[in-house]
């Protein structure tokens, strides 16, 4: 409003002007006085309308600002308790995900423990176990040092394996079964009255020195000992009648030896002793490969006993087939008969008995034209 009533002012300021100049020209010098007086009326006139034309609008624009002003305020009164009450609202949340969080830590905090006294059992029970483990080990090194009791201990893994696969002493193998110069550990019968031998006894002295041995010079010289004894085992076990074809045996004999590691070890150490033992016709056993021998020694034992039984099998069955064909002559004789004493049966159930139920009719019509009476006995 004060723009515009500038530009007014403004207006009618370049209009009277304009019509001054009109009025000079036309009017002459004469009236120029008068124009004069008359413009200075209308500028004070216009000031004083523009005066109050301003002082009117600054009260308007004081009124507008002011209720603006507390437009705003209000507005921002809302806007801060809205805010505020979201900032309680979210600490009120915090709060509650504070005292979770502080549960769970605690929980945690439980269970940890809880944890650490078991961790601290189990590691008391393992330190237990590993020396009871240690003492076991060292026993079982201290009797393994005995040649005596090395075989005894081979014997014992023997039996646990030949027990696993079913063997019975006496039927599917003989234990210490005198054979020619040599004494096996065990004879394994096979089809056809054969056999196969088998030894226990195995050289483990350098072997044990080989692990306790601190360098590896000492190491290396170990095991070449330990082997060059696998070998001499070998020929040592060649030398002797394990093998004796005249005495029903194989062209094998079977070498045990009772732990795996060993058996691992000489594969990786030397390769070759395996090859030489199979050309000398020695078969090197541990105890699972064993496990697996006496488990085609034992199908081949039952598929020979089955075949040689088997002609008695049929034998039993021919008797069987003429036993089998005289009951059922027999049977069909009886059903003859039966058929008869049916036939029979059928003829006096029906035409006797009709033929005797006819005569008792007879008898009663008689009996009515007399008028006798039958004593009933049944009253008595």
């Amino acid at each position: 409003m004060i723009i515009f009533g500038v530009i007014l002012g403004a207006g009618l300021v370049f209009i009277f002007l304009w019509l001054k100049g009109r009025a000079v020209k036309d009017a002459g010098e004469d009236k120029k006085k008068e124009l004069d007086d008359i413009v200075d009326k209308l500028k004070g006139a216009f000031a004083s309308l523009s005066l109050d034309a301003l002082s009117k609008n600054s009260e308007e624009f004081l009124k507008l600002a002011h209720q603006r002003l507390e437009n705003a305020a209000s507005l921002s009164e809302k806007d801060l308790e809205g805010k505020k009450k979201l900032i309680d609202q979210t600490f009120g949340d915090m709060k509650v995900e504070l005292a979770k969080v502080e549960d769970l830590m605690k929980a945690l905090e439980k269970d940890r423990e809880h944890k650490f006294a078991q961790l601290s059992t189990n590691i008391e029970l393992m330190t237990k176990e590993v020396s009871e483990l240690q003492q076991t080990t060292g026993h079982l090194k201290a009797a393994l040092a005995s040649t005596k009791t090395r075989g005894q201990w081979g014997e014992r893994m023997a039996e646990d394996v030949l027990r696993l696969a079913g063997f019975i002493e006496g039927i599917n193998y003989a234990k210490q079964k005198a054979q020619g110069a040599g004494r096996p550990d065990y004879t394994f019968f096979l089809p056809q009255g054969l056999c196969v031998n088998m030894d226990v006894k195995f050289p483990l002295d350098n072997y044990l020195r080989f692990f306790d041995a601190t360098s590896e010079l000492e190491k290396e010289n170990y095991k070449s000992q330990f082997l060059r004894d696998v070998k001499l085992r070998i020929k040592e076990v060649t030398s002797r009648d394990y093998i004796d074809p005249e005495n029903r045996t194989v062209d094998y004999v079977i070498v045990f030896i009772p732990n795996e590691q060993v058996y691992a070890f000489i594969n990786q150490a030397d390769r070759s002793i395996l090859d030489e033992a199979m050309q000398h016709k020695v078969i090197f056993c541990s105890p699972l490969t064993l496990y697996a021998i006496l488990a085609v020694i034992r199908q081949a034992m039952d598929n020979f006993n089955l075949e040689r039984t088997a002609h008695k099998i049929l034998d039993v069955l021919g008797a069987f087939e003429k036993q089998y064909q005289a009951f059922c002559v027999s049977l069909e004789k009886m059903g003859e008969k039966i058929d008869d004493a049916r036939k029979e049966y059928d003829s006096l159930i029906t035409t006797r008995k009709n033929q005797m139920d006819r005569q008792l009719k007879k008898v009663e019509e008689l009996r009515q034209e007399k008028g006798l009476v039958l004593e009933d006995k049944s009253a008595h």
